[in-house]
C-alpha cells in the first residue's frame, strides 16, 4: 500500500513538474514573440514616415490597445465552463493568424496621406499585423488561467508566471538592438520570428492537452482562501487602471523626450520599454529583489531628479540624458507597479485584473501618444504625468504632519521667483544668470522636504506641478522660446537675448539660425547670410561653390530637408532649387518672417515637395540634378532609410551626367561618414569627406562634417585637390547599410571610439 502511494506521489510530482515547465516555456516564448515583433515591424514601417520617433509612440498606442483586446478576449473565453472549447477556439485563432505570416506591410498602404499620419499608421498596423498580435496578446492571462485549472499546487497564486512573461519581453527587447539588428537582415529576422510563432502553437497545444487531461475541478476551485475572497470593488478597479495608466503614459513621454536627441531607431526606443517590463518582472517576484517600501521612499527623489534634468538639460551628455531620465522613470514605475502587485486579487479574478491593467495602459498610451501631440506645443505630458505619479502613492504613505507649513513656504518661494522674473535690478540679474539652478534647487527642495515630512499625496502632486511651472517660467534656453509641435517632433524657435539671432532647434540640436541684428544692435539689411552649418566657408558652402564652378554656370539642385530654409540663400540667379520636406509645420515655420527670412528673401516662390523623400524624390525625372543635398535630420537622427545602398542608388539615378551627392552627417552620437562612403562605393561612386572645426560657435557658425560622392574626380571640381577634403574608401569589414540591414549600435560605438582617440 505504501509502495502504491509512493508511486502515485511520484507520478503526481512528475506531472506537476511537466505542467510547470510547459506552461512557463509557452508563456516565456509568447512574450518573446510579442515584444520582438514591436521593434521588428516598427523598423519595417519607419521608412514610410521619415524615421520619425513618433512612429514608435503611435506603435505603442496600437500595441497597448490590441493588448487590451487580447486580454478581454481571454477574459471572455475563461467564462466558458467547458475546458475543451477555449482551447480549440484559441488554437484555431493561432493557426489562422499563422497563415498571414511572414510579417509584411499590407498592400495598398504604400504612401502615407498628406495629414493624419497617426491614424493612417494605426490602420497600417491593424491590417498588417493585427491578427497575429491579437492572438499573442491573449496568451499571458489565458495560459495563467489554464494553469490555475490544471490543479497545480502553485495555482492559487499564479502571478509568478507574469514575471516569467515579462522576463521574456525584457530579453526580446534588449536582444533586438544588441543581437538581432547587428547580425541579421530584416528578412532573416522575419523568418526567425515566423518559426518561433510555429513553435509557440505547439507549446500552447501541449498546454491545452495538459489542461484537458487534468483532474476535473470547479472553475473557482483554486483554494479555500480564493473561494472566500470578495470580488474587487469598482474603486479598487479604478485605482488599478490609474496605477497602470501613469507609468504607461510616462513610458511614451520619456521615450519622446530622449529619442529626439539621438536616433530614430529601435536602439534607443527599446531602452525605456525594457525598463518598463523589468519593473513588472521585479514587482511580481515571490520575494521582490527591490522591496516596495524602498521604491516608495525613493519615488519623491526620482520625481525631483526628473525636475532637475528638465531644468538644467543635459543634452551634451549622452549618459546623463539617457541614464538620468530612465533611472528616475524606473523608480517611479516600480512604485506604481509595486502598488498593483500589492493590491492584486485572488487567482479567480486574475483575468479581470489583467483587463484593468491593459485598459489603464491603453489610456496612458492614448494620452501621451495621440492626444498630447495634438494638444500641446511642447512635451507637456511628461511633467503632467510626473505630477500624477505622486498620486500613485498609497494613502498610508502620507500624513498631514508638517504639510501646511511646507505648502505655504513653497507657494511663497514660487511667487517671489515669478515676481522677480518681471523685475529689473541686481537680484534679478543674478536670478537670470543662475535661473536654472535656482529654480531647480527650489523645486527639488520642496519635493524632497515633502518626503520626511510625509506630505499628503495630493499636496505632493501639487508641489511637483508648481515646481514644473517654475521650470517652464524659467526655461534653460537663453532668450525667448516659442515651440511648434507636429507628428514629427517639437521644434523650438529660440530668440537670443536682445534678439540678435533666431535659432531653430529640434529636440536639443540646432538646425538653423539667422542673424537679425548686427553686433551694434542695428538690424541686418539686405540678403541674409547663411550661417550655422551652411556658411559659405563650411563644407556645404564649399561644395556648392565647387559644383557651380565646375559646371561654369547655373546649377540644378535638390535639397532633402528644409530646416530654417537657410540653403535657399545659397542659390544664385538663374538656378533651380527644389526642396523636399516631410513636415508641413517646418515649411510654415521657415516661411514665417517672424521667425526666419531666408525663403522670403531668396526664394519667395518656393513650393517644397511635401512627403517622405524616399517616396517623393523617387518620382523625379532621372538625370536631372547637378547636386543633391541630403540634410533630412530629426534632431540628431538621420532617418536610416535615407542612408542605405538603395537610397544612394535613387540619388545616383537622379544625377546629371557629372552631378554629385552631398550628405550632411554632422552628429554628436552617431558616426555616419563611413556609412555614406560604404553605400556610395556599392553604387560605384567615389567619396570625399570634409570635417573641420569652424571655431566660430559664438557666431552660430558650426563645425560641419559632410561627404560628397560622385562618379569621377572631375565631377567634384576643385574639391578633389583640396587638402580639406579627404578621398575615402569604405572601411574594410564594415557591413554596408541596406533597406534590409542597418547597425545603429555600431555607429554609436564608432562615435564613442573616435571621441576617445
Amino acid at each position: 500500500m505504501t509502495s502504491i502511494s509512493s508511486s502515485a506521489s511520484r507520478s503526481f510530482g512528475a506531472r506537476h513538474t511537466l505542467v510547470l515547465v510547459i506552461y512557463t516555456a509557452a508563456i516565456f516564448t509568447s512574450a518573446l514573440l510579442l515584444f520582438s515583433v514591436q521593434p521588428l515591424f516598427t523598423k519595417m514601417v519607419l521608412p514610410r514616415l521619415g524615421g520619425s520617433p513618433a512612429v514608435w509612440s503611435v506603435a505603442m498606442v496600437f500595441f497597448q490597445s490590441l493588448l487590451l483586446g487580447g486580454y478581454a478576449y481571454a477574459h471572455y473565453l475563461m467564462t466558458i465552463k467547458n475546458r475543451i472549447v477555449p482551447v480549440v477556439i484559441h488554437l484555431v485563432l493561432l493557426v489562422v493568424a499563422m497563415l498571414t505570416l511572414p510579417l509584411s506591410i499590407a498592400s495598398g498602404w504604400g504612401e502615407p496621406p498628406a495629414s493624419g499620419y497617426a491614424f493612417w499608421l494605426l490602420g497600417l498596423f491593424a491590417v498588417s499585423i493585427g491578427l497575429p498580435f491579437f492572438a499573442l496578446a491573449a496568451n499571458n492571462p489565458m495560459l495563467q488561467a489554464w494553469f490555475v485549472r490544471t490543479g497545480h499546487p502553485d495555482g492559487p497564486d499564479p502571478y509568478f508566471l507574469y514575471a516569467s512573461s515579462n522576463i521574456g519581453s525584457f530579453l526580446a527587447l534588449l536582444s533586438y538592438p544588441v543581437l538581432l539588428e547587428p547580425m541579421f537582415t530584416l528578412h532573416t529576422q522575419n523568418l526567425i520570428w515566423t518559426c518561433g510563432y510555429g513553435l509557440l502553437i505547439v507549446l500552447i497545444a501541449a498546454c491545452g492537452f495538459l489542461l484537458v487531461r487534468s483532474p476535473d475541478m470547479k472553475m473557482d476551485a483554486a483554494g479555500t482562501a480564493d473561494n472566500d475572497a470578495p470580488a474587487p470593488s469598482w474603486a479598487i478597479r479604478l485605482r488599478w487602471i490609474f496605477l497602470a495608466a501613469v507609468p504607461s503614459g510616462l513610458l511614451i513621454a520619456v521615450t519622446a523626450h530622449i529619442s529626439t536627441d539621438v536616433a530614430a531607431a529601435p536602439l534607443l526606443w527599446v531602452l525605456p520599454l525594457s525598463l518598463y517590463l523589468l519593473t513588472w518582472v521585479l514587482v511580481f517576484q515571490s520575494r521582490p529583489l527591490l522591496p516596495h517600501k524602498w521604491m516608495l521612499m525613493l519615488q519623491p527623489v526620482a520625481i525631483a531628479g526628473v525636475m532637475v534634468l528638465l531644468a538644467v538639460g543635459g543634452e551634451q551628455n549622452l549618459l546623463l540624458t539617457l541614464g538620468g531620465h530612465q533611472l528616475c522613470f524606473f523608480i517611479i514605475a516600480m512604485a506604481c507597479h509595486g502598488e498593483l502587485a500589492r493590491t492584486r486579487p485572488a487567482a479567480r479574478y486574475l483575468t479581470g485584473f489583467y483587463v484593468a491593467l491593459s485598459f489603464g495602459g491603453m489610456l496612458g498610451g492614448l494620452f501621451a501618444g495621440l492626444i498630447a501631440p495634438y494638444t500641446f506645443s511642447w512635451i507637456a505630458e511628461y511633467p503632467i504625468l510626473l505630477a500624477l505619479a505622486a498620486l500613485c502613492r498609497p494613502p498610508e504613505a502620507s500624513s498631514l504632519r508638517g504639510s501646511s507649513i511646507l505648502w505655504l513656504v513653497a507657494i511663497a518661494a514660487a511667487l517671489i521667483l515669478i515676481w522677480f522674473a518681471y523685475q529689473q535690478g541686481t537680484t534679478t540679474e543674478y536670478l537670470e544668470t543662475n535661473r536654472v539652478w535656482v529654480v531647480a534647487a527650489v523645486a527639488v527642495m520642496a519635493v524632497l522636504l515633502a518626503w520626511p515630512m510625509k506630505v499628503d499625496r495630493w499636496k505632493l502632486a501639487a508641489l511637483v506641478a508648481l515646481g514644473l511651472i517654475l521650470i517652464r517660467v524659467y526655461p534653460a534656453d537663453e532668450g525667448r522660446v516659442e515651440t511648434v509641435r507636429s507628428f514629427f517632433g517639437v521644434h523650438k524657435i529660440v530668440v537670443t537675448p536682445h534678439g540678435q539671432y533666431h535659432v531653430l532647434m529640434h529636440g536639443t540640436t540646432i538646425h538653423g539660425a539667422e542673424k537679425f541684428q548686427e553686433d551694434d544692435g542695428t538690424p541686418v539689411k539686405g540678403r541674409p547670410e547663411p550661417i550655422s552649418y551652411y556658411h559659405k566657408d563650411g563644407g556645404i558652402g564649399r561644395a556648392i561653390d565647387a559644383i557651380r564652378e565646375r559646371k561654369g554656370g547655373p546649377i540644378r539642385v535638390a535639397v532633402i530637408g528644409l530646416g530654417a530654409g537657410t540653403l535657399a540663400c545659397q542659390s544664385a540667379p538663374g538656378e533651380q532649387w527644389t526642396f523636399f520636406e516631410i513636415d508641413q509645420t517646418m515649411v510654415d515655420t521657415a516661411k514665417n518672417p517672424k521667425y526666419f527670412t531666408y525663403i522670403n528673401s531668396c526664394e519667395p516662390d518656393m513650393k517644397p515637395v511635401i512627403g517622405d523623400a524616399r517616396l517623393t524624390f523617387a518620382k523625379e525625372k532621372d538625370g536631372t540634378y547637378d547636386l543633391i543635398i541630403v540634410d533630412a535630420y530629426s534632431s540628431d537622427a538621420i532617418p536610416i532609410h535615407l542612408a542605405t545602398e538603395e537610397a544612394m542608388a535613387i540619388y545616383k539615378s537622379k544625377l546629371a551626367p557629372h552631378g554629385a551627392v552631398l550628405m550632411h552627417v554632422s552628429n554628436r552620437h552617431l558616426e555616419l561618414a563611413s556609412v555614406v562612403v560604404g553605400i556610395a562605393e556599392e553604387n560605384d561612386l567615389k567619396s570625399w569627406v570634409y570635417n573641420e572645426d569652424s571655431g566660430r560657435d559664438s557666431e552660430y557658425i558650426f563645425t560641419t562634417e559632410v561627404v560628397v560622392s560622385a562618379r569621377d574626380e572631375a565631377d567634384v571640381g576643385k574639391l578633389a585637390s583640396d587638402d580639406k577634403w579627404a578621398l575615402t574608401e569604405a572601411t574594410e569589414g564594415q557591413r554596408v547599410w541596406t533597406d534590409d540591414y542597418s547597425n545603429v549600435l555600431g555607429a554609436v560605438w564608432r562615435r564613442l571610439k573616435n571621441g576617445d582617440e
